[in-house]
């Protein structure tokens, strides 16, 4: 049933007969439901859903659905996604010297944790940089970068994008920052491993600026990437507790481990569509 298993996501201005709308026109085109989940933010006054359904034997065709949840959403007003379960979204991933993140990836894509294809691997280093995790045959794209070069680097990062029909780019401890062009372009598909329990310890040397402050919790925090510099919508957080007698390498040290499992919770929510953007925040619908 996997290849018939789909997965849609909406968002909408809050009203009676959502839900009902949605289960109706999946029981009429003959679908069965496996999981749905709902939130209401009463912020902002909107309604967000995740159905994961089937279509069962003599189910209306997968267009003929896609046309029924289109005439729902423009009823509704929904900004919707429709994506096939056994679809595997495509990853490009950006790293520089860092690689403890990308080795991390590639680790649980290779036992199928992460069901995603990787279309390469993209760095401002050559490979001997990362020479301690191995990629394989993926292929590497070394792009230098300079203050003057940054706009043809990006450009050519942006051609790779749409050459490989990337879906998703993941910043694998990439320590650049991306222009606000770059950004724009991969809004809601570009995610971002920062080394800070944020909104706190913003910018470069993050864990020696809380080794500073003296703080008893370090963290991590995976976002979507925006044009504001560490602004973007949270994803995924997570903490370790310390002490005074843990010095910045140490943090470091520490930080490395608590960043791979927050950027792999994040980009595993993404590849199964679990994220849905709601402003400046994310609602993001876990098991």
């Amino acid at each position: 049933m996997l290849d018939r298993t789909c997965v849609l996501t909406l968002s909408c201005p809050d009203r009676p007969g959502i839900v009902a709308a949605v289960s109706t026109l999946l029981f009429e085109a003959g679908c069965n439901i496996l999981d749905a989940q709902q939130y209401d933010d009463i912020e902002t006054g909107r309604f967000f859903m995740r159905v994961v359904f089937a279509r069962l034997d003599g189910a209306q065709t997968q267009e003929a659905i896609a046309a029924g949840i289109e005439a729902l959403a423009q009823r509704f007003a929904m900004t919707i996604n429709l994506s096939e379960q056994s679809r595997k979204k495509r990853v490009l991933l950006l790293v520089s010297k860092f690689d403890h993140c990308l080795a991390d990836l590639l680790y649980r894509w290779r036992i199928g944790e992460l069901p995603m294809e990787i279309t390469g691997i993209v760095s401002n280093h050559e490979r001997a940089a990362i020479a301690s995790t191995d990629i394989g045959d993926l292929p590497f794209h070394h792009l230098p970068v300079t203050r003057q070069s940054k706009m043809e680097q990006e450009a050519e990062i942006w051609r790779i994008v749409q050459e490989s029909k990337t879906d998703l780019v993941v910043l694998a401890r990439y320590m650049q920052i991306l222009s606000d062009g770059l950004s724009a372009k991969l809004a809601g598909r570009c995610i971002n491993i920062h080394h800070s329990f944020l909104p706190g310890f913003k910018g470069a040397r993050p864990y020696h600026q809380a080794h500073e402050r003296g703080v008893k919790l370090i963290g991590a925090t995976a976002h979507y990437v925006t044009s504001d510099l560490d602004e973007g919508p949270i994803i995924e957080q997570d903490v370790e507790r310390i002490s005074h007698r843990d010095t910045p390498g140490d943090l470091v040290r520490k930080g490395r481990d608590i960043e791979r499992r927050v950027l792999a919770r994040a980009v595993s929510h993404h590849l199964e569509d679990r994220i849905l953007l709601n402003g400046k925040k994310t609602v993001v619908f876990t098991d």
